[in-house]
This record gives structure tokens, sequence and C-alpha cells, in this order.
């Protein structure tokens, strides 16, 4: 198979059908794009390769995919994630690529309310599922993020662990201290205490597996877990070597989910609900 991920997203119908299938008729994105990457025999480079910002090709045109998926029916998606096979999905083993499109499109046309053009290569739909949506506000604030100064970088790690529970954390990037930027405390249930230490990359690209061995290497005999937060995203065999049975385990932050995070906790972001007015013509032609 070629090196560049070749797949579209209207390709990737039936895998994502055949890979909910697979896992008793739901399941996780992370769990759907696993078996989508056996289903496929993708090769590293290929799940790998990054469509923007921290986003693979394979994960955004895997969103659009079930956002077609959602529209005709054959899917659905709760609140906390979970894609689920519709009772039209369980009877439906593999659809046609074109017949579905023309059908969400042509329904996108008659709710259509503005006319908003899509970017060059993407679908042509306004009604998107909300992840597909959040893929534009995680770019423009991973590109924010990329142009702090790098001590600001770690204050706003620092600010964000805090946020999230962590004490007594600290910075300790300007040390160089073997990868290690920065250290803190989190208790579970106010008893358990596990310290942990995390590593601040921010660019553009994927972590490797190497940079987290690397990072294990230099927490051993530190620290309970380690963290890595990155703007980026991470590999898929980094993402192994993160879990890896028998070593101490990492866990891993990608730009979405700091982005995510940021949003969740309003640091940096304000969420606006926009009034919509509504004329109500007939009211006026009965009074």
């Amino acid at each position: 198979m070629d090196k560049d991920f070749k797949y579209k997203y209207d390709d990737l119908f039936n895998p994502t059908l055949s890979a909910l299938k697979k896992l008793g008729g739901s399941g996780s994105v992370s769990e759907i794009e696993e078996q989508v990457i056996d289903i496929l025999k993708l090769t590293e480079d290929a799940i790998n390769e990054i469509h923007r910002e921290s986003t693979t090709k394979l994960t955004y045109r895997l969103a659009w995919a079930r956002n077609y998926l959602k529209r005709y029916e054959l899917i659905e998606n709760s609140s906390r994630g979970v894609w689920a096979l519709t009772e039209n999905g369980q009877k439906t083993d593999k659809v046609d690529q074109e017949k579905v499109k023309k059908a969400v499109v042509k329904k996108d046309k008659e709710q259509r309310i503005n006319e908003a053009k899509p970017q060059k290569g993407e679908p042509n739909l306004e009604d998107k599922t909300e992840e597909v949506e959040e893929f534009g506000w995680q770019d423009k604030l991973i590109e924010t993020m990329k142009k702090i100064e790098p001590d600001q970088f770690e204050r706003l790690c620092q600010r964000l662990l805090r946020e999230l529970g962590f004490v007594n954390v600290e910075v300790t990037g300007r040390t160089n201290d073997g990868g290690i930027d920065g250290k803190g405390i989190i208790k579970l249930g106010g008893v358990l205490s596990y310290h942990v230490v995390f590593q601040a990359k921010r660019y553009q690209g994927s972590v490797s597996s190497s940079t987290i061995r690397d990072f294990r290497g230099a927490m051993s005999g530190r620290a309970d877990k380690g963290l890595v937060l990155t703007t980026g995203s991470f590999t898929r065999e980094a993402k192994k070597e993160a879990t890896r049975d028998g070593a101490t385990p990492i866990d891993l932050i990608d730009g979405n989910e700091f982005a995510e995070r940021l949003k969740e906790l309003n640091l940096g972001v304000s969420v606006e609900m926009v009034e919509e007015v509504k004329i109500k013509t007939d009211w006026f032609k009965s009074i």
C-alpha cells in the first residue's frame, strides 16, 4: 500500500459499519479507529499522516464518515462519545457510497439555512456533527498556543494541571531535567496520592514512540506516573508505548484534547450562545 493515506471520507462508510459490527454494535471513536486500521491494513505512515494541526487524515475523514452515516440514520452517538448502530444500521452490511452521499446532500439542501461555503476538498454539508465542527475552533486554539513563548506554554500546562486537581505543581523545564518539564501530585478521593512528572511538547506533527521511551527513562524511580502534553498528535506506536505492559504508565494529551480541556475549564476560551431572533409574520397578520 502507498505510504500516504489515500482513502476519502466516503471510502470509510463501509469500514466504519464493519468496525461497529465487530465491536458488538457500539464503540468509542478510538475503538472504531483501531478496527478500521485493522480492516484496511493501514501502514503506520498512513495512520500517522497529518491532515491539519494535531488531527490525522484518518481521524478527520472518519469523523466525516460518521457524520454522513449518522444523517443517513445508520449510526447514532451519545453525549459520552459512544457511537452505535441504529436498528437500520444493524440490518445493513454494506452501503452504496454514492447513494449515501446523494441522500445526505439532498437532506442538507432541504435543511440549509445559510450559504456558508465549505473549505476546498471538504464535503459540502452545513449540518455537521459536533465533532466535525470542533476541529475548526480547536485548530485556532492550537495555533494560538503555538505562538506564545516557551515559558508561557509551560505556565499554561501548570495552570491546566492545577485546574484539573493537581497540587504542588512545579515547572522544572528550564533546568533541562532529562526531558521532564514539571511535576505535581494528584490525589484520588482525597486519600491516594500519585507523584506525576510531565513533559510539554509544543510543535506541529506527531510525538514518536522514541520520545515516550526517553521520557520514561528520565522519570524512572522519580514518579508513579507520567504525562505528556502536546499541541500536536501522537503516533500509534507512541500510544502503544505509553501503555506497554510492565512499564510505568504514561498518559497522553494531544492538541485536540488539550484544547477541549481548556474549553471545559474556560481557560483562554469563552463559549457564547448566539441569540437568534425569528420574526413571526403570521402573528402580525392576525393582530
